[in-house]
């Protein structure tokens, strides 16, 4: 299954570019669907067509839905819904706060993930779109299924001891209600999925991100940033779409001035992340909407090409030997040597720090204990050694 996640910063044309995309897909004869997982969604809107928290059937080969987390929490979550209601309705919380307090920061990022899963597993898409949040949201989808993982391993193992004693001594006394096994159980199924979900992300081979931003210095910046956060978290950017670029042969006084400034921001994004493969759209005079646009949107972009394409494959992260020396080779694209911390971690991990962003990352079992000799860059590239202790 190809699985490809546009994201960018806000007003950029994400969105359109999402259903264009899919659209030529879907008319390339790929078993398609588009998902909208922005809360704000806009996708229905750009496609002329209302569109609701179920895959629907638009086009040939093509199925959409706008993510709604409420939905989601009703229909697959239930007994977590009910629980977290009880818990706090228990504090003082009247019942309808307390069933909109049970949806915490984050889940629509839970469901999102686990509709990918879901989509391969059944093996009914040939390619899935992921129209996403601005770039923030994206960073934290990305980086869910680590967190997740390390949130229910630590926090929910230790709650589910506490729960056996309570039970067995002080449950019938406590003033708040203490979560059945079928929540417990939820949970860990989710920890797993989440592991599964990792997998399908990071498959270089089918899993891709694609940037999409505007020739203006704002827009070029966030992108930058965004580059190097996906990076962090071992995410394949392949391709980059810059939007809204102005024709040629625009007229008046105000829109020369721009064109000419957009002429020298489209020389810096070149320069800044070439040989990252670069496309471009034209501003339409006219608002992008509906069906006939999109496919105008989609020729700009892609010509006679496929969408499903891969434009690059490489993984961000891998492990090479050198002279007996391990490495962790870490794409680090448009970074300064004093912008990076580094820390070794407990249970074989090391904590990487970029700018707003942290990973933890897993080393092999292979450098279970290994001294982390330190680290530099080169080629574009955060380099960090470790040397293994002899046996």
């Amino acid at each position: 299954m190809r699985l490809i996640i546009y994201t960018g910063k806000g007003g950029v044309g994400k969105t359109s570019v999402s259903a264009a995309t899919a659209r030529r897909l879907a008319q390339k004869g790929h078993r398609t669907i588009i998902m909208s997982v922005d809360t704000a969604h806009s996708l229905g809107d750009s496609l002329n067509i209302k569109l609701g928290p179920v895959p629907k059937r638009i086009a040939p080969n093509l199925d959409a839905f706008e993510l709604d987390i409420l939905h989601e929490m009703q229909t697959k979550w239930s007994a977590i819904k009910d629980y977290l209601t009880a818990f706090m309705f228990s504090q003082g919380l009247e019942s309808i706060s307390a069933e909109e307090m049970a949806v915490f920061p984050g889940m629509e990022m839970v469901a999102a993930l686990l509709y990918v899963l879901q989509f391969e597993d059944q093996g009914k898409y040939d390619a899935v779109v992921i129209d996403t949040a601005p770039t923030g949201e994206t960073l934290r989808l990305m980086s869910f299924p680590d967190m997740s993982s390390w949130y229910i391993d630590k926090a929910f193992s230790f709650v589910n001891r506490m729960i056996n004693v309570a039970r067995a001594t002080i449950g019938k006394v406590v003033d708040f209600p203490l979560p059945t096994k079928e929540v417990m159980d939820n949970l860990k199924e989710l920890k797993d999925d989440m592991t599964r979900v990792k997998a399908v992300l990071d498959d270089t081979e089918h899993t891709t991100m694609r940037l999409v931003l505007i020739p203006e210095r704002m827009a070029i910046s966030e992108t930058m940033r965004a580059y190097t956060y996906l990076s962090l978290y071992n995410k394949n950017v392949e391709c980059l779409i810059v939007n809204k670029v102005l024709p040629p042969d625009v007229d008046g006084k105000f829109l020369q001035v721009k064109l000419k400034e957009q002429e020298a921001h489209m020389t810096e994004i070149h320069k800044a992340f070439e040989p990252l493969r670069i496309m471009s759209a034209q501003m339409l005079r006219t608002e992008l909407r509906g069906t006939k646009k999109l496919d105008h949107l989609a020729d700009m972009i892609f010509g006679d090409e496929d969408p499903i394409e891969v434009y690059a494959s490489e993984s961000p992260m891998k492990f090479v030997t050198v002279d007996g020396i391990d490495e962790l080779c870490l794409k680090m694209p448009f970074v300064k040597e004093d912008q990076v911390e580094l820390f070794k971690g407990n249970d074989n991990t090391i904590i990487i720090h970029v700018g707003s962003q942290k990973r933890t990352v897993l080393l092999p079992m292979t450098l279970a204990g290994a001294d982390l000799l330190g680290a530099e860059f080169g080629d574009g590239c955060l380099i960090i050694k470790f040397r293994r202790k002899k046996v």
